[in-house]
């Protein structure tokens, strides 16, 4: 059964006394659509966004450049073998483990592993430390914070001065950490584990940007800066990168890993949502918790509605709109209370259109999905309005409701 508001009958004079519902077992995701851009793991994470209720769009920015075909991979780790370093930084679990592989790949597991023994092994988080100790070496220190900025702090304040210097990269180059390490004095080898490129196949990718343009996206993830600069690189050759920042900046979601992650969107001055600790699952939860912003609630007509991204909720119940009735709800949310014509809902509906009669048939089609007819009122010879409760919020501008009916 329907769960009804928490007052009988009428709403009550006084809206402050009047709240919406639990909203039950409705998954807190439910109702929104997620682009997702990751081209690893990308299907834990949609699985993890789609426990949650959302809508995925699975549109990968990149794809990783396979370890043994990597000529600068193997050029790096002979370097090392031929002259150990004194430092190495392993900044990757999955970074730390493929050299490991493709190095036994080309018969020089052993003398890589030697060689790194010969010094001391830095980690720039527990995922990295893991990797290290499962491949038989110690590590001496690694930050709390998880941040290269904390590694080379650590490094500087030791003294490189002469040192010769191993960084794993993670599927990007770290210049700042280079650059700074070289200022210093200390002599570094660059160690590019996996490289990112562009997808083989860009069409998905294309699809998402599309879909963040046409507002049918809510939230768009990104698990690596490479991934973030690629979608903005491909939108700018499409030559609709100008919109997808203007989306970006506005009512999209752009929910990053973490702080190097968000990087190439915060240049071009568009806010980000992150975890504190730069997880999946930490990521999946700031957007649990973000989402709530993104919708809206109304006291209407004895009801609660809840717009979400595609979906609406009365009453705690999850109502599945079709896109046109959503194009219509959402009109009518931006004057709630208020009368919009049916010229301005027309222009409103998909492709537009000029004929007044798709306005009547997607507003049927609107509320038999919204279950209950009446949130909808029909306004004799102007148009319709949200049926907005009353001391809730402004009244119709004149006209006159054909009330009893929803029509």
């Amino acid at each position: 059964m329907t769960q009804q508001g928490t007052y009988p009958g009428s709403p009550p004079s006084d809206p402050q006394t009047y709240r919406p519902p639990e909203p039950g077992q409705v998954p807190p995701l439910a109702g929104f659509t997620v682009g997702v851009t990751a081209a690893r793991r990308a299907d834990e994470l949609a699985a993890l966004l789609e426990r949650r209720g959302a809508s995925v769009i699975q549109a990968p920015a990149l794809r990783i450049l396979p370890l043994p075909d990597d000529t600068q991979l193997a050029a790096a780790t002979r370097s090392l073998i031929d002259k150990p370093p004194d430092l190495a930084v392993a900044t990757t679990g999955i970074g730390f483990r493929g050299w490991v592989e493709a190095a036994d790949g080309w018969g020089l597991g052993e003398e890589l592993l030697d060689a790194l023994r010969a010094g001391t092994l830095l980690c720039r988080g527990p995922k990295a430390r893991g990797a290290v100790r499962a491949a038989g070496l110690v590590d001496a220190w690694s930050p709390a914070s998880e941040s290269s900025a904390e590694v080379l702090e650590h490094l500087l304040e030791g003294g490189v001065d002469g040192k010769r210097i191993a960084v794993q990269q993670h599927g990007e180059p770290l210049p700042d950490m280079v650059e700074a390490l070289r200022c210093a004095g200390a002599e570094v080898v660059e160690v590019p584990v996996y490289r990112w490129v562009a997808p083989a196949d860009i069409a998905p990718l294309d699809r998402l940007t599309d879909a963040v343009l046409a507002g049918t996206v809510d939230a768009v993830t990104f698990t690596s800066a490479p991934a973030a600069a690629s979608m903005l690189a491909r939108a700018a050759e499409r030559g609709i990168q100008d919109g997808l920042v203007r989306a970006l900046r506005g009512p999209v979601l752009a929910v990053c890993v973490g702080p190097v992650t968000a990087a190439p969107l915060e240049d071009r001055d568009i806010p980000t949502a992150q975890p504190r600790r730069s997880r999946l699952g930490a990521m999946v939860r700031r957007l649990e918790a973000e989402a709530p912003n993104r919708a809206r609630t109304f006291p209407v007509a004895g009801h609660w509605l809840e717009l979400r991204g595609h979906a609406a909720l009365v009453d705690g119940e999850l109502r599945t709109v079709p896109p046109a009735g959503m194009a219509l709800l959402r009109a009518l949310t931006r004057r709630p209370g208020r009368v919009v014509t049916r010229a301005e809902l027309l222009r409103a509906l998909p492709g537009g259109g000029d004929d007044e009669h798709a306005v009547e048939t997607a507003m049927a089609r609107l509320r038999s999905a919204l279950g209950q007819a009446r949130l909808v009122q029909t306004v004799v010879k102007r148009g319709y309005r949200l049926a907005l409760d009353p001391g809730s919020g402004p009244a119709p501008l004149g006209g006159h409701c054909l009330s009893g009916d929803g029509r």
